[in-house]
């Protein structure tokens, strides 16, 4: 009896210091006139849900500052209760990390830091973090100003720069984050800090492929391009498609990337369930922002190429910039403030494969045997995404690997693997799980064994194993190091972050 009455002490006195925690800090967030959202409040579940339903999390509390100054006080208020602080720029982490990936965090939302000034002087612009993709290209391009990053409008654009940011046009301008001059990071003790080359040039190193685990970068400086004159979309279609010719839309499509096609052409192979057991269906698509007489011959060195099966349909479309990111971004539009983001029940992994050993031919058939026959099987709701990196001329490759924390700069192709649950399902399959789980193995077990593949962050997986040394390669070690002397209480801590 004694010792349940002292558990029962002990269990009463957590809840009661946990209460005094959210009392405080409701206190200090407001006297910083910092609006919040707390566990009981009524909009909380609507603040608190996660764009990949797989993932229930609730946090301590979601804060929505206004001002920089805000952003910090609520990261010192965090602090100051020993809780993980996590920033939410758009709120597409996979794992939902931008609500803590666990629970008891305190988010610090930055949908109100929206701001976009573009400067004519030296055509930088100057993006808060509280903005997502599909806002930031509406603003540049009022302005004739262009960024490489993704197609989907609702990504935000802090986790988007701080981990990758890949598009089609990244072959030409390289990732979101290479094009990052400075930044604002307000760090875990909630001092406000500039990072570029020369000042706090560490930080700034790890903030361009690591910065959620460094602070909340409030905004970013970034080196714009001109608004293309011309850009060519296009999509290729092969229906039902046996293991023979899929492989070879593969293998020719690396033949094809190590020829000399020119840094303007974007693309990616895109893999789904087949009308029976071993078929599968098949799309090229991307952008061409080159001048549009030419991209016929281009894209005819890939389509002409050895046992190329001929496509089933095809629509070529060229028009400006901005039509091209208006057509990768359907069926959503861009300006995200007209309708309310979506979301999925999904599981996700990725594989960087290395420019210097493309798969190899049994690899290839590895791969497409197992999509078209277990894909067929499957009762999730799948696709593979095969991203085109490298190359010849590839402007992602050609930075030095250890010039950002950015890992993976040898690579060829990035390969997203992504099944959703299935309709109408209230929780996601296991089966699903070892379905990616065997598809990537497809691809490994038929590959070297020192074969120098890595993963991709935007597309994180909780599930990974060795993920540390597969998003974070050779850096992980400076990384860590790096840690110590900027986050040192580890207040920026998630699942597969910089511990």
């Amino acid at each position: 009896m004694v010792r349940i009455t002292s558990a029962l002490n002990i269990a009463a006195l957590v809840l009661c210091a946990a209460a005094q925690n959210v009392t405080i800090l409701k206190q200090t967030l407001s006297a910083k006139g910092v609006t919040a959202v707390y566990q009981g409040d009524s909009n909380y579940s609507t603040v608190s849900r996660a764009f990949n339903r797989r993932f229930t999390i609730s946090p301590v509390a979601v804060a929505f500052p206004t001002t920089v100054s805000q952003v910090a006080a609520a990261v010192a208020a965090g602090t100051a209760q020993k809780l993980e602080v996590v920033a939410r720029s758009g709120g597409h982490s996979y794992i939902a990390n931008g609500l803590g990936g666990n629970n008891g965090a305190l988010v610090v939302d930055l949908s109100k830091l929206k701001a976009v000034t573009v400067r004519p002087s030296n055509n930088t612009a100057l993006i808060e973090t509280g903005n997502r993709l599909g806002d930031v290209a509406l603003a540049l391009n009022a302005k004739g100003r262009a960024l490489p990053h993704g197609t989907c409008p609702y990504v935000g654009i802090g986790g988007h720069s701080g981990y990758g940011g890949f598009g089609f046009t990244s072959r030409a301008w390289g990732l979101t984050l290479d094009t990052v001059k400075s930044a604002m990071v307000v760090l875990g003790n909630g001092t406000i800090v500039s990072t570029s080359a020369n000042v706090n040039p560490d930080l700034f190193w790890a903030i361009r492929g690591a910065s959620p685990s460094f602070g909340i970068v409030t905004s970013i400086e970034v080196q714009t391009f001109p608004a293309p004159p011309s850009a060519t979309v296009f999509s290729y279609n092969w229906n039902n498609l046996n293991i023979s010719a899929a492989s070879t839309t593969i293998t020719a499509f690396q033949t094809f990337a190590a020829s000399n096609i020119p840094p303007e052409f974007g693309a990616e192979l895109v893999f789904g369930k087949g009308s029976s057991s071993g078929k599968l269906s098949v799309e090229l698509t991307g952008g061409y922002y080159g001048a549009a007489n030419l991209f016929s011959d281009i894209i005819a060195r890939y389509l002409n190429a050895p046992g190329m099966p001929k496509p089933s349909s095809k629509t070529v479309t060229p028009g400006s910039y901005i039509d091209s990111v208006k057509y990768f971004a359907q069926p959503q539009a861009l300006n995200t403030s007209m309708a309310p983001d979506g979301s999925d029940n999904f599981y996700t992994k990725s594989l960087m494969t290395p420019s210097g050993s493309p798969m190899s031919a049994s690899a290839v058939k590895a791969f497409v045997t197992y999509m078209a026959n277990q894909g067929f099987s499957s009762n999730t709701d799948w696709f593979v995404e095969v991203e085109l990196y490298g190359g010849s001329n590839s402007a992602i490759n050609a930075v030095p690997l250890d010039s950002t924390a950015f890992a993976k700069r040898d690579t060829l192709f990035t390969i997203q693997f992504y099944a959703s649950a299935p309709t109408g399902a209230t929780s996601y399959p296991a089966a699903g799980f070892t379905f990616l789980d065997g598809m990537v193995s497809s691809i490994l077990n038929n590959s070297p064994a020192n074969w120098n593949y890595g993963a991709y962050l935007n597309y994180i997986d909780d599930k990974l194993a060795n993920a540390t040394t597969l998003y974070y390669g050779s850096h992980y070690a400076r990384l860590m190091s790096l840690k110590a002397t900027w986050d040192p209480k580890d207040t920026f801590r998630f699942p597969v972050g910089v511990a």
